[in-house]
């Protein structure tokens, strides 16, 4: 099968999707500081939105793989890859945030949402992966990911008490905060 660039959008989106099972539970399996910094530490929305940028990453990994195995023509790859990382938490927070606050949570609506998000990032990469080679793209994207990770790391171990970092499950705040929310 001769694989294309809308194949392989088609092909990332189910990467993707599957890859996130397994990223929801890299603390729990590896759970040490440095993991905490790219997996969810607890079952908080932020927590799943570091989950969600964490996924694009890595599913970027497989699909540039398959890309060039498969002489795909793209540009701007990894600009591409963290505007997608990016774009899909605000994506992802417009549909779900409001059937959260009005059924409360629920597993079937959360992975929905997410799936309809990486459905929509990934048409919106497909569109960018074929627009002019920008100059510098890489060290830039580099510069962005690492940033990131370090503003993630960051509210992964001083956690604001805002409603969004707080799990209710486990009722903390961030990775060891077992305080109970003000």
């Amino acid at each position: 099968m001769k694989i294309n660039l809308k194949k392989m959008i088609i092909i990332n989106t189910i990467v993707m999707f599957i890859l996130s099972f397994g990223v929801h539970f890299g603390y729990t399996l590896l759970p040490n500081n440095v993991i905490a910094i790219f997996f969810p530490v607890n079952e908080s929305i932020w927590e799943h939105m570091k989950m969600i940028y964490t996924t694009v990453l890595f599913s970027g990994i497989i699909e540039l793989i398959i890309m060039k195995k498969n002489n795909i023509e793209y540009n701007n790859f990894l600009l591409v890859t963290y505007l997608k990382s990016i774009l899909i938490i605000p994506i992802y927070l417009i549909l779900f945030l409001p059937l959260f606050y009005n059924i409360g949570e629920n597993m079937i609506v959360a992975i929905l949402t997410m799936l309809i998000s990486m459905i929509v990032i990934n048409i919106i990469g497909y569109y960018l992966l074929q627009t002019n080679n920008i100059t510098n793209q890489n060290i830039i994207s580099i510069f962005l990911i690492i940033f990131t990770y370090i503003i993630m790391g960051l509210l992964t171990f001083k956690t604001p008490r805002m409603e969004l970092f707080f799990d209710t499950k486990e009722e903390k705040y961030g990775i060891n905060d077992y305080l109970i929310k003000d």
